[in-house]
């Protein structure tokens, strides 16, 4: 049997995997490699150091710096890309005739080579990224990272139709397939690649509920307030919020909240551990782009999942969830869930739905035969 290789380009170094983009990178090198692929890691350093654990499940790594002097804003192209060119990339990529996977348009600088014509080359679409950004824009107070945000969000918009020179697209979600079909040619929905191998719900109660996510993103931080100042507010419930870099706001409404505890430095195991403890992950979202790896995560090792439309919405996932846009009717739900086991017909079409559309090993499988 041929070896199959593949050259995959990372926007950033997947391990440890802690963070939703690199989830899927991680998680989607190390599939493929089980799956028999000769995987060739790709990434861009700037702050996370080597990951000395890729090595275990991939062929060879390699690590370029990101260029992220503050004139490369004044690039017409987007920081994001342009931040990410590497001749000793493009070097390494032309001593064969590897596939190449381009993991997110912040790594395609060099999808439209013209050295790379004839290569087959598909790119994983994390976003629809023109929309992540301006979504980023409305979370942001800061106004000089607000204009970042809407002035990346143009370029990103103007870049994307390098997206014809891929052999394929794979698209994250149903809804981000749906966006780039009608823009693009060849495009498959291939989900979110993640830690889980089978949903393994713990049994009894819990006695709190859980809400995790990066809190120096805007949008987690003003999520984490929404729970503090309108859900949980009086509530006679225990929320336990982790995650690191909150906002001073944050850090002050949870201070004046007594049935709130705010845990900051926490390493992933220790996140992993609390969303299996918790009797309720609450997950609202105000941006509905993608898909949240968190989610992932909680439908297959948390007990009840809360949530609102933005999180689920264009996932395929609401049926699995406690799907409430409105404060009130959230914090109802959470009561209801913190005296209900978590078991039966709910945790079954979990299995059903998860382990037939999120297999790590199918999912592999799917895109090896693209190559």
């Amino acid at each position: 049997m041929v070896e199959q290789h593949l050259h995959i380009i990372s926007f950033d170094v997947p391990a440890p995997p802690d963070y939703g983009g690199v989830i899927d990178v991680y998680y989607k090198a190390k599939a493929l490699a089980e799956a028999g692929a000769k995987v060739h890691l790709h990434c861009f350093e700037y702050g996370r150091g080597r990951g000395k654990e890729l090595e275990r499940f991939c062929a060879s790594v390699h690590y370029y710096p990101r260029h992220t002097g503050k004139h490369q804003l004044l690039h017409a192209l987007p920081y994001v890309v342009v931040s990410r060119r590497s001749e000793a990339l493009m070097g390494r990529l032309l001593k064969d005739a590897h596939p190449i996977l381009f993991e997110g348009l912040h790594s395609c600088y060099h999808l439209g080579d013209p050295r790379l014509q004839g290569r087959r080359r598909l790119v994983r679409a994390h976003n629809v990224e023109h929309d992540y950004y301006t979504a980023l824009a409305k979370a942001e107070g800061n106004a000089f990272r607000r204009t970042y945000f809407l002035n990346e969000a143009r370029k990103l918009l103007r870049f994307e139709p390098v997206l014809c020179e891929a052999d394929h697209i794979l698209a994250i979600s149903p809804k981000d397939q749906a966006y780039f079909d009608g823009h693009f040619k060849h495009v498959s929905h291939i989900p979110a690649f993640h830690a889980c191998d089978r949903v393994e719900v713990a049994d009894g109660l819990g006695d709190f509920a859980f809400y995790h996510g990066a809190l120096g993103v805007p949008e987690n931080d003003m999520a984490a307030l929404f729970l503090v100042q309108k859900v949980f507010k009086g509530a006679p419930v225990k929320l336990v919020i982790a995650g690191s870099n909150a906002s001073r706001a944050l850090k002050r409404a949870v201070a004046l909240a007594p049935n709130v505890e705010l845990r900051e430095g926490l390493t992933t195991t220790e996140i992993q551990d609390l969303v299996r403890a918790a009797q309720v992950n609450v997950l609202p979202t105000f941006q509905a782009t993608g898909i949240k790896l968190k989610l992932l995560l909680c439908l297959y090792t948390g007990r009840h999942v809360v949530c609102n439309t933005p999180m689920v919405e264009g996932t395929g996932l609401a049926e699995l969830c406690h799907v409430h846009d409105r404060a009130e009717a959230m914090r109802t739900s959470i009561l209801a869930c913190m005296g209900t086991p978590a078991n039966g017909q709910a945790i079954e079409k979990r299995v059903e739905v998860l382990e037939e559309r999120f297999s790590n090993r199918r999912n592999a499988e799917r895109i090896l035969r693209l190559l």
